[in-house]
């Protein structure tokens, strides 16, 4: 099989392991992401799999697929604000922001207004209210209709009075 096939065939059992995903079958959904990577491995697979362990309570291995996924794919945006994510859970807000803004400059990345939403949280939880209503105004400028922005950024600045 030509790499072109393994690569569809790869796409396939990710489209499969992400189905499971949504309906909350992580179990199933990890062994569709393991099946994906050993055909083609994908930063989109590796990601995934990062999520799904996640939920599944193993924060430092969803950090661990994240960082294969950037290997295999450093201009997906979506492992670096998945990081971010992870450290902002485990309580390393500090980790967590370089994290976001690699986000923010990956070429390739939807819902690119994310990380400006979770650096506006993280600056939000260290008090950094003008800070935030930075990144929330932000993510507002790329995705205008997002209400949990404006919600945020009208409780930061009640904050501010």
């Amino acid at each position: 099989m030509g790499e072109a096939a393994l690569k569809h065939r790869a796409i396939e059992l990710w489209n499969q392991g992400v189905a499971y995903h949504m309906r909350g079958d992580f179990q199933n959904a990890v062994a569709l992401y393991d099946e994906s990577i050993a055909v083609y491995p994908t930063a989109e697979a590796y990601t995934f799999r990062g999520w799904a362990f996640r939920f599944l309570g193993r924060i430092d291995d969803a950090i661990a697929e994240c960082r294969k996924a950037i290997a295999v794919d450093p201009s997906f945006g979506n492992p670096y604000n998945d990081i971010g994510s992870y450290l902002m859970s485990k309580g390393e807000l500090d980790e967590a922001v370089e994290w976001f803004e690699k986000a923010k400059a990956a070429p390739r990345y939807e819902p690119r207004h994310y990380p400006y939403m979770n650096l506006g949280r993280l600056y939000a939880a260290k008090g950094m209210v003008l800070r935030a209503i930075e990144e929330f105004e932000g993510a507002l400028r790329i995705e205008p209709g997002e209400a949990s922005c404006f919600e945020m950024i009208e409780r930061l600045r009640a904050q501010l009075n």
